[in-house]
């Protein structure tokens, strides 16, 4: 495993993106500056952020697939233009909606390495930089033991099946048996939107390309120190993933929380929610309960590195980002 700063955050980042002032301040001449940013704009713009945390005996890498901004009518329960006024509130708002990251997080202890989730791979937005992540790291995804995936929507697997083949060869797999139960049946497959077609056929390739697939049912341990959280309600198996080791943890909730909306509020919905009910429920009783523990949370979609704590601040939920970087 890389030796890694825990308060690494490194990127490839293009000349283009900093030459502005860096280059044109002294530090090279104003034609060499002009002639690096040119010669960086010829070449395709990429970013690996990584960001690592101990905790215990583990170290958690969080890492990205990429981006796609969510359109503001999205999100059942408020109108599109309440959710782009509490963007815009929030600095967050882009001109075609809500900036949802897609986070994967990778586990390791010095003897097994698991991956939460395997993100989008280009099936939605600038998506498919997974790969690229990892192999900052000086990893090929045949060197992963485990993924574990939260819950059967394209943007959490669709790094499993690009291309129609088996991505993480040696990897066992693990996934709630509910979840799969429900993307595989055709009848629900026949009755769901458009929208959610990539994710049935999606569902349908995991289970037919990786026979070393575990159907989980509820709260189990993986491995000492990785157990299961059953967050049901964003979809019928939705599941978290808690990482402990010596008086220290980390709660990956998927997607319980999404950006703008959440905490502050459970009756907002995303479009890809069905069972807004269950949705709302989960979330009515998890956010008080991570509040009142002071919980680290991990979140696919909030803002890289998406670390935070959900806080009460005067009746109201709020997400208040981590300071993961430089503590002991």
């Amino acid at each position: 495993m890389p030796q890694l700063s825990r308060r690494a955050f490194a990127g490839a980042l293009p000349l283009g993106l900093i030459g502005g002032s860096l280059l044109g301040g002294g530090l090279l001449g104003d034609s060499a500056a002009r002639a690096a940013t040119q010669e960086a704009a010829k070449a395709p713009v990429a970013m690996n952020p990584f960001a690592q945390i101990r905790i215990g005996r583990f170290t958690v890498t969080a890492l990205t697939d990429g981006y796609a901004d969510m359109p503001y009518d999205y999100f059942p329960g408020r109108s599109a233009p309440e959710v782009e006024r509490a963007a815009s509130a929030q600095f967050t708002a882009r001109p075609s909606g809500v900036r949802f990251l897609f986070n994967q997080y990778l586990v390791e202890d010095g003897e097994r390495r698991i991956l939460i989730d395997a993100g989008a791979a280009g099936s939605i937005g600038q998506t498919g930089q997974l790969p690229q992540a990892l192999a900052a790291l000086g990893l090929k995804s045949d060197k992963i033991d485990a993924v574990i995936v939260t819950h059967m929507h394209q943007d959490h697997m669709g790094g499993l099946v690009l291309g129609g083949k088996n991505n993480y060869p040696e990897a066992e797999l693990y996934i709630d048996r509910r979840d799969i139960a429900h993307w595989t049946d055709p009848a629900k497959r026949s009755g769901a939107p458009e929208y959610l077609q990539t994710s049935f056929r999606m569902a349908e390739e995991v289970v037919r390309l990786y026979p070393r697939l575990q159907a989980i049912d509820g709260e189990r341990e993986i491995m000492r120190g990785v157990s299961i959280v059953d967050l049901t309600g964003h979809t019928p198996g939705h599941i978290g993933v808690r990482v402990e080791d010596g008086g220290k943890s980390m709660i990956m909730v998927s997607d319980m929380i999404f950006p703008v909306v959440h905490p502050a509020a459970t009756d907002v919905f995303f479009l890809f929610e069905q069972d807004r009910a269950a949705a709302k429920a989960m979330r009515d009783r998890f956010f008080p309960r991570a509040a009142s523990e002071g919980a680290l949370i991990a979140a696919t979609h909030m803002p890289f590195p998406g670390l935070g704590r959900v806080v009460a601040d005067h009746g109201e939920m709020r997400w208040q980002v981590a300071d993961w970087a430089l503590q002991d």
